[in-house]
């Protein structure tokens, strides 16, 4: 039981992907940008905060320094309640080295940060600490100073532990309204983005729109339009320009499909004219079986002659939509040609010219019957254009990687412009040839179709004294 095919997914469209890259993009640019003022802010804070801890802690320090050595414990807790004012929400404690607490003036349990923290020099923001208690949120630290103790009749220094704390909750609630204003600011920003970037998308595929139109109005009878690249953005010059070379290309094949499909009804036209008027000049009155059958063997030609055009018309269809049907093996170029010259012997020497072969060539890769078929049109072409008494040369060569064999024969000059045309299907230079046996004019566009096929060229070379065609194949080492 066959599987049904698994459904192709539609890529996404461009506006959607421009869309969403745009949006992401800004979203992390702004978020970045909020994080980055979110940490600034907090600096600042802590900074601040800082700043006020260490003025504060300054404060009892200085009472301490000014407290005498025999100070009993109530008069330094007089002392220290009133050291610090105008301070809103500031809290200290004073510990001393044992740990014991001297004096608090409320807020969090500052004994207890005291003990949890190691005492710094200096209450700076990178030596403070944060923390929540009693659902109100604190910046604190301990500041380690010394202090004078009475020991006997000498005076000693003792370490002292100064805690301090603020409440950050004004802090915090501004932090948090800032947060959610950014928020708020990201999503607004974000979707006025996607807003923008859609209309931009829409607004830069306008000209894609208008060539899709103006290719949409394009039909088979309209192959001539080309598109002008200087009327659309630099961005789709290049597809404008591919497309005309398109254009261009199909207008060449729809032109060469016309010519073809005109010269095949012209030289399908004469053959089955010439069989129908024979046909009833043989039935317009009664004969004999001998011209009948004369009338059967001049049909019997004119069939033939249909058979190889359809078959040379076949050939060209098969060597150009299947080009993988070649068989290559490497093939010996001097024995090929040696083996045409015997298979055209007999009818060279009964049209009184001579065949030569001059230089070698290294083996290609190629079909061998291709090939054969190749150079026979060739050696075929060159000897029914040759006077009796003259020589037909098959010359080989290397040169720069191909094998080069030329055909040559003495003849009338082609003119020039007529060169490139031979190679095309049902041309000739003489159209009144054709009933004289000189074929449906398709020999050559097989050894061109051949040739190419192969990788190579053939050219067509005329002057005074000769016409010659040359082709190049690349070598078997090369291929």
């Amino acid at each position: 039981m066959s599987s049904s095919p698994r459904p192709v997914r539609r890529p996404a469209s461009l506006a959607l992907r421009v869309t969403l890259l745009v949006g992401v993009v800004i979203a992390l640019v702004f978020l970045s940008f909020s994080w980055l003022v979110e940490r600034s802010l907090e600096f600042h804070f802590a900074e601040q905060d800082a700043g006020e801890l260490a003025a504060v802690a300054s404060a009892v320090s200085r009472v301490l320094a000014d407290l005498p050595s025999d100070a009993p414990l109530a008069q330094r807790q007089a002392r220290l309640a009133g050291a610090v004012s105008g301070h809103h929400k500031v809290y200290y404690y004073v510990g001393d080295a044992q740990g014991s607490p001297i004096y608090a003036n409320g807020g969090p349990d500052l004994h207890a940060l005291s003990a949890r923290l190691a005492p710094v020099t200096a209450l700076e923001a990178r030596t403070v600490s944060v923390w929540e208690e009693g659902g109100s949120t604190y910046r604190g630290g301990v500041l380690r100073v010394p202090a004078r103790t009475p020991m006997s009749d000498a005076v000693r220094m003792e370490e002292m532990r100064i805690a301090v704390a603020m409440d950050m909750d004004f802090h915090m609630t501004y932090l948090h309204r800032f947060k959610r204003m950014i928020w708020w600011a990201t999503g607004l920003v974000l979707c006025l983005a996607l807003v923008v970037a859609w209309l931009a998308v829409q607004w830069g595929h306008v000209p894609i729109r208008k060539v899709n139109a103006r290719i949409r109005a394009i039909g088979s009878s309209q192959l001539h339009v080309r598109l002008n690249p200087q009327e659309v953005p630099v961005e789709l010059t290049d597809l404008v320009v591919a497309f005309n070379d398109m254009l261009q290309r199909l207008e060449s094949g729809f032109q060469q499909l016309s010519n073809f499909s005109a010269d095949i009804a012209h030289e399908l036209r004469t053959p089955v004219t010439n069989l129908t008027t024979h046909t009833q000049v043989a039935l317009s009155q009664v004969r004999s079986a001998d011209e009948y059958r004369e009338v059967l063997y001049s049909n019997l030609e004119e069939f033939e002659q249909m058979s190889r055009m359809i078959g040379d018309m076949l050939f060209l269809a098969q060597t150009e939509n299947d080009p993988g049907g070649r068989r290559l093996v490497p093939v010996d170029l001097v024995e090929l040609t040696e083996d045409l010259f015997d298979y055209f012997g007999a009818w060279a020497e009964d049209r009184q010219v001579h065949l030569r072969l001059e230089g070698k060539a290294s083996p290609i890769s190629a079909d061998r019957d291709m090939m054969r078929r190749a150079l026979g049109n060739l050696l075929s072409n060159a000897v029914q254009h040759t006077a009796p008494g003259q020589v037909v040369e098959v010359r080989l060569a290397d040169a720069e990687g191909v094998a080069v064999i030329r055909v040559s024969n003495p003849g009338k000059r082609i003119p020039a412009e007529a060169l490139p045309l031979l190679f095309n299907r049902f041309y000739r230079l003489d159209p009144a040839r054709r009933r004289k046996g000189q074929g449906a004019g398709l020999g050559l566009a097989i050894v061109k179709s051949i040739v190419e096929l192969h990788g190579g060229h053939v050219r067509a070379y005329s002057d005074d004294a000769q016409t010659a065609f040359e082709v190049s194949l690349p070598l078997a080492r090369a291929a």
